[in-house]
């Protein structure tokens, strides 16, 4: 019963594999763009991140039959190891970069939504976020710098939506093109203050990626961040980072 699901997962061309990859990262951003212009009483933010702790994963429960492996060919727990001691780097890296561009204080977070979004950058972004990047777009991105080497970039392009799949890329395969098209994708998302800080982490949880060869060691990496950067900014009083 499995083997034709996964067989036929497989057989999806790049086009297709797009709208389950994106679909969950596009419903986090929709909902919060539609609480932040149309969002007053009940329709606050709790509410806003309620929905996205149920819609999000729920999208991405969904979707799972078409994601590329979590796992790579190296032990599983060092890459966990791995991922926490990089996200811990990669902390400093986003305070750093960051804190020339914004006013540190900033405004305090009541204690729900506080919560609400700690646990939602905790155990939701890091999965969808990892796998929409350096899942899809890393991927894609070196499959089209390869085809370009024997093709125009437009046939290329086409090559790569229409003929090829993610999933024959190699673990840890990368290319200064796929590099650089997935850090521009994970910038985009963020605020303008927050693209030194993005760009560089961006770059921190690729060379992850390259090295142990798995999306495990870039979830746990992102969720470490993250993590921190919440209890960060909540014992230090430093919102303008949150």
């Amino acid at each position: 019963m499995n083997e034709p699901r996964s067989k036929a997962a497989h057989d999806i061309v790049n086009r297709g594999l797009l709208i389950p990859y994106a679909v969950p990262y596009f419903a986090y951003v929709g909902i919060a763009s539609f609480i932040a212009s149309f969002g007053g009483g009940w329709l606050n933010e709790e509410v806003g991140y309620v929905l996205k702790i149920l819609v999000v994963p729920g999208l991405m429960l969904w979707a799972w039959k078409w994601y590329v492996p979590v796992f790579g060919p190296k032990d599983r727990m060092e890459s966990v190891w791995a991922g926490i001691a990089v996200g811990v780097i990669g902390l400093l890296v986003w305070l750093l970069l960051m804190a020339p561009f914004i006013d540190i204080v900033g405004e305090p977070w009541e204690p729900v939504p506080f919560f609400l979004r700690m646990f939602s950058a905790t155990l939701i972004v890091p999965v969808f976020e990892e796998y929409f990047i350096r899942g899809y777009f890393l991927r894609a991105a070196y499959q089209w710098d390869m085809n370009r080497k024997t093709m125009s970039a437009k046939e290329a392009l086409l090559r790569t939506l229409d003929e090829d799949n993610i999933k024959t890329v190699p673990p840890g395969a990368w290319s200064v093109a796929a590099v650089a098209i997935s850090t521009i994708a994970f910038t985009v998302g963020h605020l303008p203050a927050e693209w030194p800080a993005a760009i560089a982490y961006s770059l921190l949880m690729t060379a992850l990626w390259v090295v142990r060869k798995d999306l495990l060691s870039c979830m746990v990496a992102h969720a470490t961040t993250n993590l921190m950067l919440a209890l960060y900014c909540y014992f230090t009083g430093d919102w303008g980072f949150w």
